[in-house]
């Protein structure tokens, strides 16, 4: 008979859409990195439902399905917490277990952190495990516990931006953006594990642990962006929150996030923005970071190592910001259709048309304005205005 908390288990599981699903690349790359900090060959990420337990993602072997029975990880999931077992033919939860006594493989060393959802559900675990006798220490174990929850990070993201996708007209529009927005702090996160895998001082403890901080910084980003997106989508897209933001830690933010995409192109980024204006931060993130990657995409595409250049200053009545770029440009005649939905210009890329009219439809919710001019460095300048909270209609500009 199937219990609740198997009903409400597998009920989370379907959420997610990772059964039957190839291994993605970032979950890869998790296992990747859990078995390299762990000192272990072999490292996996195990669903669990009422059945069977599902290797969604392996290194060591290849990822596949076995009966919840046979599961070392389902013996420990109906009590989730991390687990370190030295020897497991001397534990009494797994030493009959098929994967100890050679009938499936001849585990000794195992580790396991629960994948648990934002509602409280284990969903299964991050396992490590070796062939050898092993152990852990307490900086590894804090370390497998925290790449558990960028699992379930990574998890929520794709459920989230189906949520969104699967909303009315209007809606699914703003999310086809914002999810491909919600990549770069992603991009960044498994940059950040690909440096840890690679570098030669992985046994070094305090590198790999400032990897992982930075690592887990870049996921809680996405978290927050990800949260506020969602709730102002349920609201309609129509009422940004507005307080005192410090534009200088949102532009910080987004650089950090597109560190991939300038590290690739060379590119050069100036930053004077010391104003606090008000407004949403997380859709002002959003409109920043979309306008310095089209800015560093469209630049690099020309042959050109980008210049950006990111300026904000008071004006009367409120607050302008620049962000200009040493790019093609965009031809006069152009600059008010690439507004419009899909329509890109004369570029022939992705992305730059949807980009700015999500762009516009944000800053029109704050009761600003949005536009195109040439930059004196000779490319693009995007210019957004932003009305003080006090004032009833936006600054006017020339």
């Amino acid at each position: 008979m199937v219990s609740q908390l198997d009903i409400t288990r597998r009920e989370a599981i379907d959420a997610y859409h990772v059964i039957g699903e190839a291994p993605s690349p970032d979950l890869q790359g998790i296992v990747r990195l859990a078995a390299t900090v762990c000192g272990v060959d072999t490292a996996v990420i195990n669903i669990i439902d009422d059945r069977s337990q599902h290797q969604i993602a392996a290194v060591g072997f290849e990822p596949a399905v076995c009966s919840r029975e046979d599961s070392m990880c389902a013996a420990v999931i109906a009590r989730p917490g991390r687990v370190v077992v030295p020897d497991a033919r001397l534990d009494e939860r797994f030493a009959t277990n098929p994967f100890v006594t050679g009938e499936v493989a001849h585990v000794r060393f195992y580790a396991s952190s629960p994948l648990i959802t934002p509602a409280g559900v284990a969903i299964g675990t991050l396992c490590v495990f070796n062939e050898s006798v092993g152990d852990l220490d307490e900086s590894r174990r804090e370390a497998l516990d925290l790449l558990a929850h960028q699992v379930v990070d990574l998890l929520e993201l794709r459920r989230i931006s189906r949520q969104l996708s699967s909303s009315n007209d209007q809606l699914s529009r703003f999310a086809g953006q914002i999810s491909h927005d919600l990549r770069n702090p992603l991009t960044a996160l498994s940059g950040f594990l690909e440096l840890a895998i690679d570098s030669p001082d992985m046994d070094n403890a305090p590198d790999v642990a400032r990897v992982l901080a930075r690592a887990e910084s870049a996921a809680e980003r996405m978290n927050d962006m990800i949260s506020d997106i969602l709730a102002y989508a349920r609201a309609g897209g129509a009422s940004p929150q507005r307080s005192r933001i410090d534009l200088a830690a949102v532009v910080n933010a987004v650089i950090e996030d597109l560190d991939a995409s300038i590290a690739g192109s060379g590119a050069g980024v100036r930053v004077d923005v010391d104003i606090e204006p008000v407004g949403d931060a997380t859709l002002l993130r959003a409109v920043l970071q979309n306008l310095v990657a089209n800015a560093l995409k469209f630049t690099a595409a020309a042959g050109r190592v980008p210049e950006v250049a990111v300026v904000a200053h008071p004006v009367h009545g409120g607050w302008r910001i620049t962000v200009d770029d040493n790019g093609p440009g965009v031809p006069v005649a152009d600059r008010e259709r690439v507004f419009a939905l899909m329509e890109r210009g004369d570029i022939e890329a992705e992305g730059l048309g949807i980009g700015l009219s999500t762009c516009r439809r944000v800053i029109e919710a704050h009761g600003g304005r949005i536009g195109l001019d040439e930059s004196p460095a000779g490319g693009a300048r995007v210019w957004i205005l932003l009305p003080d909270q006090s004032e009833q209609t936006p600054p006017r500009s020339g």
